[in-house]
């Protein structure tokens, strides 16, 4: 059975918008938010959980730790 994701979570405290999350996902998962945040950064939203198929490779190269994706 393919894995699937219960939920992507960014955590905005960390996170400083560099998206490089995005340019990652071989699926399209995240996008970069619309609106910026109080600090300023356009951050990572999560647009298509149905296409995550947990490779997690969002999580491996995020510098900061700042998303977890939930099996």
């Amino acid at each position: 059975m393919p894995k699937k994701a219960k939920r992507i979570i960014v955590d905005t405290k960390l996170c400083k918008g560099c998206h490089i999350c995005i340019s990652v996902c071989p699926y399209g998962v995240l996008r970069k938010d619309d609106e910026v945040d109080n600090r300023g950064f356009f951050l990572p939203i999560v647009y298509d959980l149905e296409a995550c198929k947990v490779c997690r490779l969002c999580e491996m190269e995020c510098p900061d730790f700042a998303i977890c994706v939930v099996e």
